[in-house]
């Protein structure tokens, strides 16, 4: 068994290396103050091709697995953008996964090219205020309208809506009690963002906040027929291509933003002399340091693990699901350290650990919450009753 990268992935490491190193903490900084999109970052990587990591040659990108995707977005994890600066690639890189594996032919043409030059921006339309993690619930409703569709609802935590031309959405289309399970009936289509009929609203939050997100309220929205994904009422089962890329990804970016403030904490608590000795000579200090290195390392074997699996065709809900959940609590905990490291500093915008921390939070909540990660692996691993 084999654990290193090898050539391939560690030239994807490198060039990400480099494109991160002009953006430092204070641009990032800055942005997340100002609520400005990075678009300077956006554009370095878009222009050498990184957006198109993972469409397939045929359409314009490099064809590259998810492992190639989260070993780009870990690297970038890995700066001083942190989730900002992986949130700024992400959607784009990830989210077009169902049209990939689903679309047709003539909605991959239309689409995937735009996609892979960076030039097509799309968000991400599941989540629903009173629906929550109960995506069978949603009640944003599609209905057909001669060859079309008309669409009606609402959407809740759109990330990038505001540069975004499209939304891969999910609607229902058929009602939950018509249907004999719970998550068929809902038909996934690429729509258009008209803001004759869809109105953006954005969300002010806690952090990552060079990365907007968003409510959209969607009336009376038409959709063509070429824009459904797959088939109609599986649009929950070809959003999966989407969803479990997602959690890789993710888990491979918190692995960065883990090792980002350790490094910091370690760095500091080198330099940093209290009592006339380095504040690192301390095992109050030393221990929760060393801990949380050994976490982040632990954690990306798991992610890696679920990457090469999904490459592979394999089933991964469980480890892409679990593979998250290591990743995000390893960060936040490594993120966490940071601030106590620093003590009084740590909570001071200047030292950047305090975002850092601030943007390692959300990975816990979102995509899915660790909670709900808990509840799948109890009951599709486990094999114990339902709680819920």
């Amino acid at each position: 068994m084999d654990f290193s990268l090898g050539p391939e992935l560690e030239q994807i490491q490198h060039e990400a290396r480099r494109l991160v190193q002009p953006f430092d903490d204070e641009y990032w900084r800055e942005h997340d103050e100002k609520h400005e999109f990075p678009w300077e970052f956006y554009n370095a990587f878009a222009e050498q091709g990184w957006i198109g990591i993972a469409v397939p040659e045929k359409y314009g990108g490099a064809g590259m697995g998810i492992m190639e995707a989260a070993v780009l977005l870990g690297t970038v994890g890995h700066s001083a953008g942190v989730q900002n600066a992986a949130s700024t690639l992400h959607i784009s890189i990830f989210g077009m996964g169902p049209v990939i594996h689903h679309g047709s032919e003539e909605l991959k043409e239309r689409t995937l090219p735009p996609t892979a030059s960076g030039e097509l921006h799309v968000s991400f339309g599941v989540t629903e205020d009173d629906a929550g993690t109960d995506t069978s619930r949603i009640r944003t409703q599609a209905r057909r309208d001669g060859d079309g569709w008309i669409v009606n609802g609402k959407k809740i935590w759109n990330t990038k809506a505001q540069q975004a031309s499209k939304c891969l959405l999910l609607a229902r289309t058929t009602p939950r009690e018509e249907c004999a399970k719970p998550l068929q009936g809902m038909t996934l289509f690429l729509v258009d963002l008209d803001p004759e009929h869809v109105e953006i609203r954005p969300i002010d939050k806690c952090g990552r906040n060079a990365v907007n997100s968003n409510e959209l309220f969607i009336h009376d929205l038409p959709v063509n027929n070429a824009d459904v994904v797959g088939e109609v009422g599986k649009g929950f089962y070809c959003l999966l291509d989407g969803l479990n890329p997602e959690r890789i990804v993710l888990a491979a970016e918190s692995i960065g933003i883990g090792r980002q403030a350790l490094d910091k904490a370690v760095h500091y608590a080198r330099e940093r002399e209290v009592f006339g000795r380095p504040i690192g000579m301390n095992q109050a200090i030393a221990h929760p340091l060393a801990d949380s290195y050994s976490e982040l390392e632990a954690a990306e074997l798991l992610w890696q693990k679920a990457a090469w699996a999904f490459d592979h065709g394999q089933e991964v809900g469980a480890l892409a699901n679990m593979a998250k959940l290591r990743a995000s609590e390893a960060a936040y905990r490594a993120c966490d350290r940071a601030v106590q490291t620093f003590g009084g500093m740590g909570y001071a915008k200047e030292c950047n650990v305090e975002r850092y921390w601030r943007e390692s939070r959300m990975s816990r909540i979102a995509p899915i919450s660790n909670e709900m990660i808990l509840n799948f692996v109890s009951e599709h691993v486990l094999n114990l009753p339902r709680s819920y």
